[in-house]
């Protein structure tokens, strides 16, 4: 298990958690942080290489774990007989400062929840998993409260709780 402190952006489909996420990354990136992002995706199969070209190719002739390497990146595609842990994923993520999570809602982690008011009236995270919410609406609980647009105030959240 990493060291690195770990925090799950959690909520509804279509309710911004990736869009936070764009806007929250390069404002941790901005005060310095190296940041990681893991993103759950619940169907196998996923297509994230190019057909026909040779990783794709050496990835369909049986290979485990294929690695891509460029001047400035390393893309690695592993194989797993069964779905892997979040764990078994942090386990190989190093040389950063905050793990950053989109989904993972049945996981055990610390949770921001991203709510719209739009998308749904109440909360999904464990309330003893909830840190933190991003929403457009209040909601009567004892945990800090961000607008969606107030990327300054969570990133500065974060560095008081995660990063101090």
């Amino acid at each position: 298990m990493t060291n690195i402190p770990v925090l799950s952006v959690v909520g509804t489909s279509g309710c911004g958690k990736t869009t936070l996420l764009e806007k929250l990354i390069p404002e941790l990136k901005r005060r310095g942080y190296a940041v990681a992002l893991v993103k759950h995706h619940p169907k196998p199969g996923l297509e994230t290489d190019t057909p026909g070209k040779d990783t794709w190719r050496l990835a369909r002739a049986g290979a485990d774990h294929v690695a891509l390497v460029t001047p400035d990146q390393v893309i690695h595609r592993r194989r797993w007989a069964q779905p892997p842990t979040l764990d078994q994923v942090l386990a190989d993520i190093h040389h950063v400062d905050l793990i950053l999570t989109e989904g993972y809602k049945q996981e055990h982690r610390p949770k921001i929840e991203v709510n719209r008011r739009a998308h749904q009236s109440h909360l999904i995270s464990p309330r003893e998993e909830l840190v933190a919410i991003a929403s457009d609406q209040p909601f009567d609980l004892d945990v800090p409260q961000f607008d969606l647009e107030d990327v300054a105030g969570l990133a500065d959240w974060i560095e008081r709780q995660f990063l101090a």
